[in-house]
């Protein structure tokens, strides 16, 4: 059974389709924890579950490393098989990529290497573009410029905005991401094998 711990910022929307997923007892995979570095809405989300939560505040380290390696000690705690990124604002410090890679993984609202960073979504729109998409990638020292596991095309559509483009993504995510996580639990998809071919 793989163990997954999952960090988020905010809503925690695919935190929640994980833990719907892993509700399922065929499912490969547990979330046996849920971190944040803020108060966060998801949080709701693992108390219905009964998952274990923590926050470590951005706010209270003098800097990204030091914050970085008090999320470190965080996760150690719990030694997940798989880091989930699902919503979290923040990019990880190299020391602690480094440690946990390629097991660390996130979701993106674009159609990667398209559109990197914080306004995939907003991006994709102000670019005129008829196409964008959701990825799932391996987390590495960049901004969303980790191998690929798996993406989607998404349609723009005319009339929409960055809300309704963005809620026309966010199943395609969920979905992706559950994916990846039973493809990495059964072994179907061997991260490291997939962070070496890049």
């Amino acid at each position: 059974m793989l163990t997954v711990a999952v960090l988020i910022s905010g809503g925690g929307s695919n935190l929640r389709a994980l833990l719907d997923a892993a509700a399922d007892p065929d499912f490969p995979a547990r979330v046996v924890v849920v971190g944040a570095d803020r108060e966060a809405d998801g949080f709701r989300h693992a108390e219905d579950y009964g998952i274990p939560t923590f926050m470590v505040p951005f706010e209270q380290f003098p800097s990204r490393e030091e914050w970085g390696e008090q999320l470190g000690e965080q996760l150690e705690v719990w030694n997940p098989d798989l880091i989930v990124l699902s919503g979290l604002m923040r990019l990880l410090p190299p020391s602690l990529v480094d440690a946990w890679s390629p097991r660390v993984i996130n979701t993106h609202p674009a159609y990667l290497p398209e559109f990197p960073g914080a306004h995939g979504v907003r991006d994709a729109l102000a670019a005129g573009v008829d196409q964008t998409g959701a990825s799932v990638i391996v987390v590495d020292r960049g901004v969303d410029t980790g191998p690929i596991l798996a993406q989607e095309r998404v349609p723009v559509l005319p009339g929409d905005d960055e809300h309704t483009l963005h809620e026309r993504i966010k199943p395609v995510e969920r979905r992706l991401l559950i994916d990846v996580v039973r493809r990495i639990a059964t072994g179907e998809l061997d991260l490291a094998a997939a962070a070496a071919a890049v």
